[in-house]
């Protein structure tokens, strides 16, 4: 059975979360309403879709300008490292993630790893206002709440009949975690896991990560092999 990683991107692949500090940025008026929105998501009572829409309302900034900002990010230095070694053993990596498309894409183009298979939300600017799309709105198991709901990640690599590890962070990955048949987490999830008794391995990078899946995939060998007939 193939492994797909389902890598979250904010504070996970990127170091810092890259859609919240653009917010926090370039976002105009009643700052204390945006921070009361961003709790309301934190806490479950609001949706990201709905949380993304009303920060985009708030935000004035061109494309060039946010696609610069953007560029400041650092990606963890383990991440490219994990990815390659994946695919050696033919494991599938997926970049998921309830930002944008737009830095997600740029971000990992720069680090040279344009052709990762990777989901986010759309934006389109015009003129200094970012109007944002939810491609994946339709698919089959998504919640309905989440911009880019990764329970519907999960959905889709099952039904390739791929075993699910997430990796990731923070409340975007909340769909997701009850569902995959491991997790790595850490921050918030880690916390949130904990709360509700949801199994959750603590890791602090790609460098952590890439340990763990090294031993996953040793045992699932040595497994395999002691289950081969004799003179197999």
């Amino acid at each position: 059975m193939r492994t797909t990683w389902l890598c979250d991107f904010d504070g996970t692949i990127a170091r810092t979360d890259v859609g919240a500090a653009l917010v926090e940025r370039y976002a105009r008026g009643d700052r204390a309403r945006r921070r009361a929105l961003a709790e309301a998501w934190r806490a479950g009572r609001l949706g990201s879709r709905a949380l993304i829409v009303a920060e985009c309302a708030a935000v004035r900034v061109s494309h060039d300008e946010a696609l610069a900002f953007a560029r400041g990010v650092e990606l963890d230095p383990g991440f490219a490292a994990f990815a390659a070694a994946a695919a050696g053993r033919g494991e599938r990596v997926e970049v998921v993630s309830d930002g944008f498309d737009f830095y997600v894409r740029e971000l990992l183009e720069r680090a040279g790893l344009g052709p990762l298979p990777r989901s986010a939300n759309r934006v389109r600017f015009a003129g200094d206002r970012m109007i944002p799309g939810f491609p994946t709105r339709a698919l089959a198991g998504a919640c309905g709440r989440c911009g880019n709901c990764k329970a519907a990640h999960v959905a889709r690599a099952r039904a390739r009949g791929d075993r699910v590890v997430l990796v990731g962070d923070g409340c975007s990955d909340r769909c997701a975690a009850p569902l995959a048949d491991q997790v790595l987490a850490k921050g918030a999830l880690l916390r949130w896991c904990r709360e509700r008794g949801i199994a959750a391995q603590p890791f602090d990078g790609f460098a952590d990560v890439e340990r763990i899946a090294r031993a996953r995939a040793g045992a699932v060998h040595h497994a395999d092999t002691a289950a081969a007939p004799a003179g197999s």
